[in-house]
C-alpha cells in the first residue's frame, strides 16, 4: 500500500461510533436445541448500549463540532458527520490518501490508530480502504464438469420434503448491487449467492444487504441484518473476507460484536473460508485464516473438488488447483480467536504463533471452479466457483433444516461438533498448502461436505 499524501478534500465524512455493551450485558449464543434468550425487540435492553454512554458520546460529538446523523441503542451505534479537520482533532489522527498495491485508489486512510472515548470500542469510516475480497472464481480453463445448484442439492442429499418455506436468508454483499437484468461485472457474486440459495431453498425469502467494501460498510450490513426486526432473518450468508491479521483490531472487534449479536438472536451465519489456500493470499510464507470465517460465531465453509456421474458422487477431494492457478480452499488455525469449547474434542493443530486457536473451516462443499456452479449473469450462462458458493449452499441447507425443525438452529457449532462425522462426507484426500486432509475434522474441509438428510436426522435427535 502506497501513501500518496495528506487528505485534502474538505467534504464532510460520515462515521460510525460503535459503543461498548451495557454493564453486565453478555450475549450467549442461541445454540441448538437452546432457543434465543432474548428476541430482537428486547435484546437491546440487555446487550445494547448504556443510555449514559450514548449521552456522553453525544457531548463528545458536540464538543468536537460533529453532527449526529442517527443512533441505535439496540445496535450500539452512533452515526456522526464532520469535516476532515474536525474528525482529525476529535480522534487524534491524520487522514491520508492511499493506493493499494494493485493500483486501486486513492482511498482515505489512517496512518495511526484513533484515540477513542472510553464508551466506544471502535470508530468506523475514517479509513475507507477496502477490507475484504470476494471469494469467488471463474475458471481460467474449460471446466471438467459443472453443476446446476439443484443437482448439488441432490448429490448432497438435501432433505427432499423441505424447501426453506417460512425462512428468511440474509445475504451480505459489499461494493456492488444488482438490477433486474443482472447488470454489471460486480454482480457475478451477487447472482451466485442469490441463485444458489434460490435454487436450493426456493421457499425461503431472500433479503440482500448491500454496503460499501469498508470496515464501516461491512459492520453495518452484518449488524443491520442481525437486528432486522422486519424481515427476521434466521440465516446469514457471507462470501467476503480478508486475512484476519490484516484487519485493525478495533474494526475486527466491532465486527465480532455484530456476529455475536447474530448468534445470540438465533441467526446462523455462514461464511466463505477463502480461495487462496492456507496462505489466504498473504506472501510471508506463513499460514493465515480468513475473517469473518475465523470467528467462532460463524460457520466457516471450505471447498472441495466434486466429481459425480449418473447422479452419484464418484470422488470428492480437497480443492487445490494452485498448480494451474485455479485457487484452493482456505483453512487453518486462528491467531486471534482461542480454541472454542466445542472444538476441544478434535485435534486442531497449534496456530503459527503457538496458541491453541479456533480451527477453520467447520464444513465444506463443492468450490473448485473447474467443477463449478452453473449460473446466469447479465442474462448469459456462466460458471463460477470458490468458497463463496459454499456459504450460500450451507445457508440453504440450514434454512431447510430450520423449516423442518420448526425453529432456527442459531449458532450450530456445538450441535455439529457433537454430531461429528456421521452427518458428513469425510474428505480424506488432498491439501490446501500447509495442511493435509485426514479422517475426521481437518483444517482443509472441516468435517467435510454435507449429507443433508443425515444432518437433519441428527439435529432432530438432539432436539428431542
Amino acid at each position: 500500500m502506497k501513501y500518496l499524501g495528506p487528505h485534502q478534500d474538505t467534504s464532510p465524512l460520515e462515521i460510525t461510533l460503535v459503543l461498548r455493551r451495557r454493564q453486565g450485558g453478555s450475549p450467549s449464543a442461541a445454540s441448538w436445541p437452546r432457543p434465543p434468550r432474548w428476541q430482537r425487540g428486547e435484546y437491546g435492553r440487555h446487550c445494547g448500549a448504556e443510555p449514559a454512554d450514548l449521552a456522553s458520546l453525544r457531548r463528545f460529538a458536540l464538543t468536537n463540532g460533529l453532527t449526529e446523523v442517527g443512533a441505535d441503542e439496540h445496535r450500539r451505534v452512533l452515526h456522526l458527520r464532520g469535516g476532515p479537520q474536525a474528525l482529525e482533532r476529535a480522534f487524534g489522527v491524520t487522514l491520508g490518501r492511499y493506493q493499494l498495491s494493485d493500483g486501486r485508489g486513492p482511498f482515505v486512510g489512517l496512518g495511526q490508530a484513533p484515540t477513542l472515548p472510553p464508551e466506544a470500542i471502535a470508530v468506523l469510516g475514517l479509513d475507507r480502504r477496502p477490507v475484504a475480497r470476494v471469494h469467488s472464481r471463474r475458471p481460467r480453463a474449460a471446466p471438467a464438469v459443472t453443476y446446476a445448484p439443484p443437482e448439488l442439492g441432490r448429490l448432497y442429499n438435501f432433505p427432499p420434503s423441505t424447501d426453506g418455506s417460512g425462512q428468511t436468508v440474509a445475504i451480505i454483499e459489499l461494493g456492488g448491487g444488482f438490477t433486474a437484468s443482472d447488470g454489471g461485472d460486480a454482480d457475478g457474486e451477487v447472482m451466485l449467492d442469490i441463485e444458489v440459495i434460490g435454487a436450493l431453498a426456493p421457499g425461503a425469502k431472500i433479503v440482500v444487504y448491500f454496503a460499501p467494501n469498508t470496515d464501516q460498510g461491512f459492520y453495518e450490513a452484518i449488524s443491520q441484518a442481525a437486528h432486522d426486526a422486519v424481515n427476521h432473518p434466521a440465516v446469514m450468508s457471507i462470501s467476503w473476507g480478508g486475512p484476519e491479521d490484516g484487519w485493525n483490531a478495533p474494526s475486527r472487534d466491532a465486527m465480532q460484536t455484530a456476529l455475536e449479536d447474530a448468534a445470540a438472536l438465533g441467526v446462523t451465519v455462514t461464511a466463505a473460508a477463502g480461495d487462496s489456500g492456507s496462505s489466504d493470499g498473504e506472501t510471508d510464507g506463513q499460514p493465515h485464516v480468513d475473517f469473518p470465517a475465523s470467528s467462532p460465531s460463524v460457520l466457516a465453509c471450505g471447498g472441495t473438488k466434486l466429481t459425480a456421474r449418473g447422479g452419484s458422487i464418484v470422488s470428492e477431494v480437497v480443492w487445490n488447483e494452485t498448480s494451474v492457478n485455479e485457487g484452493a480452499t482456505g483453512g487453518g488455525v486462528s491467531q486471534v480467536f482461542p480454541l472454542p469449547s466445542w472444538q476441544q474434542s478434535i485435534a486442531v493443530p497449534k496456530a503459527p504463533n503457538g496458541i491453541a486457536g479456533r480451527g477453520v473451516p467447520d464444513v465444506a462443499g463443492n468450490a473448485d471452479p473447474l467443477t463449478g456452479y452453473q449460473v446466469r449473469v447479465d442474462g448469459k450462462a456462466d460458471v463460477i466457483g470458490g468458497t463463496s458458493a459454499v456459504a450460500p449452499l450451507w445457508a440453504a441447507l440450514i434454512a431447510r433444516c430450520n423449516q423442518k425443525l420448526g425453529r432456527p438452529l442459531g449458532d450450530v457449532h456445538a450441535a455439529l461438533y457433537r454430531i461429528g462425522p456421521r452427518a458428513f462426507r469425510d474428505i480424506t484426500e488432498g491439501n490446501n498448502g500447509a495442511y493435509q486432509a485426514a479422517a475426521g475434522w481437518d483444517p482443509c474441509t472441516g468435517f467435510g461436505s454435507p449429507d443433508g438428510q443425515a444432518l437433519l436426522a441428527a439435529l432432530t435427535g438432539l432436539g428431542s
